[in-house]
């Protein structure tokens, strides 16, 4: 099977350098080993989607546009045929391509069923999330890969205090001393295997604990291999010295510089049926005190009805626009002269938008980068979403927790400000900025490893169609 149509291949075991040294069973090899050969133009796998005229070369100068959503549940946005879905990258711009990703010429060929255990990828240097999610799979089949694989009965919840023989088979799958009780050992252990695996630690033994435990080991190492997958698709440090990272599945925008994460926040990305698409392009620039055009749906919907039951002094006290189109050279228009009426019942469409203010549902700012998914980041005035983390909610835009901290660190330590605080203006970056937009439902941590909830579905999807070629990857 050809490796760029089927999900992992052996380079997901691979490491640069010295992080290969540390899981290779054997000394390196005295004789000369071959070198990679010479980089090559990344496939176009940027193509627009049906329906959307082509960009120019990796699309650096294409307006951005919404893009028609025809494609399977996995990724609400149609892509090109080359990608994997729920894996790969699209790459607006050429020079974002990794060289992990560009030198794939070795690895044609190479399925799961081929790999021996030993890391190929000794040649390409990879982005430090891989080598993180490379020492964790090692770490977390050292914990728990190795305890006996037997099933839990279903039934009642197990807590302690509690004796009898599914708390005997609880002690056993856990590799605990044999016995009936449920001991404050076994509680302690129910409690770590429920933190890494992404459940409530309570150390009380639940239904979704016991599934948790059901699915093996095996089940959980595959996700690691998919992270992998997609952390081989980010940046190495020589690559990018400076770059952004919006992670879809923590909810999470880093800041990274020369291989080091530098800053970190929350971030509100796309619900399950909008989800935010995985794609690299640079931010070229920030609209200070930009408009709100407002979505149609929501002005037939939302706005309208509100206008007809309360006249549209609705609009002027909230500083909405009604505009002839939302081009460059739109024109406002009088409210008074539509019917809106008609605007609720559909017979009639009006282009909306809202003047700059903290009101705005941009916020102050949004962060710019030209693609043809009409995809940015935006400040928000809901903080309300962070504070109770409620991060997957948006169309598929990013709106940042702390829009003043990313725009200093992307301006090189200023935050740029409009002349006029009703006019939005365009500040270009110092240097464009890369932003890699990812889906990491697998946390490497200090002890070893994190499972996240699979927001998007993802996982499932690639796992039912990948998953015996994946076991015969993680047996030993």
């Amino acid at each position: 099977m050809n490796i760029r149509r089927s999900l992992i291949a052996l380079s997901a075991f691979s490491l640069p350098g010295i992080a290969a040294a540390q899981y290779m069973p054997y000394p390196p090899p005295a004789y000369p080993l071959p070198q990679p050969p010479a980089p090559v133009r990344a496939e176009p796998w940027m193509a627009p989607p049906p329906g959307v005229q082509a960009p120019q070369p990796w699309g650096q100068t294409h307006q951005a546009q919404q893009p028609n959503r025809r494609s399977p549940a996995l990724e609400p946005i149609d892509l090109p045929p080359a990608i994997e879905q729920g894996v790969d990258m699209i790459y607006i711009d050429e020079e974002l391509v990794p060289r992990a990703v560009q030198d794939n010429q070795m690895l044609h060929n190479i399925s799961f069923d081929d790999w021996s255990g030993a890391p190929v990828d000794l040649f390409v240097p990879v982005n430090p999330i891989y080598t993180d999610l490379r020492r964790a799979l090692v770490r977390y089949q050292q914990r728990w890969a190795d305890l006996p694989q037997i099933p839990v009965a279903a039934g009642p919840t197990l807590k302690p205090g509690m004796t009898g023989e599914r708390v005997s088979m609880l002690r056993q799958r856990l590799g605990l001393a044999a016995g009936d009780k449920y001991d404050p050992a076994l509680a302690a252990v129910v409690k770590e295997f429920q933190d890494v695996h992404g459940l409530k630690a309570d150390g009380i033994a639940g239904a979704g604990t016991i599934d948790a435990l059901n699915r093996g080991a095996q089940y959980y190492e595959q996700l690691i291999i998919i992270n992998m997958e997609r952390a081989k698709r980010l940046p190495a440090p020589e690559e990018q010295r400076k770059y952004a990272l919006v992670d879809a599945g923590s909810g999470r925008l880093s800041m990274w510089e020369n291989g080091r994460k530098v800053d970190e926040m929350k971030v509100v990305v796309g619900k399950a049926e909008s989800a935010t698409p995985m794609m690299a392009a640079y931010i070229k620039y920030a609209s200070v005190n930009p408009y709100w055009n407002v979505p149609p749906d929501l002005v037939r919907n939302l706005i309208a009805p509100r206008i007809v039951a309360q006249g549209v002094s609705y609009l002027t006290e909230r500083e909405y626009q009604v505009l002839s189109d939302l081009s460059d050279t739109a024109t406002v228009i009088d409210p008074h002269s539509i019917d809106w009426q008609a605007v609720v019942d559909g017979r009639q469409e009006v282009a909306l938008r809202r003047l700059p203010s903290p009101a705005n549902s941009m916020g102050m700012m949004k962060f710019m980068l030209p693609n043809y998914f009409g995809i940015y980041l935006h400040d928000s005035p809901e903080k309300e979403h962070f504070t109770k983390n409620e991060l997957w909610i948006s169309n598929g835009c990013v709106r940042v927790e702390d829009y003043k901290r990313f725009a200093s660190w992307l301006f090189g330590g200023y935050v740029p400000k409009g002349k006029d605080p009703k006019v939005e203006e365009e500040v270009n970056l110092p240097q464009p900025v890369p932003v890699y937009m990812t889906y990491l439902t697998v946390q490497p941590t200090a002890g070893g490893v994190r499972f996240l909830e699979d927001h998007y579905g993802r996982d499932a999807h690639l796992m039912e169609r990948f998953s015996s070629r994946m076991v015969a990857a993680v047996q030993r």
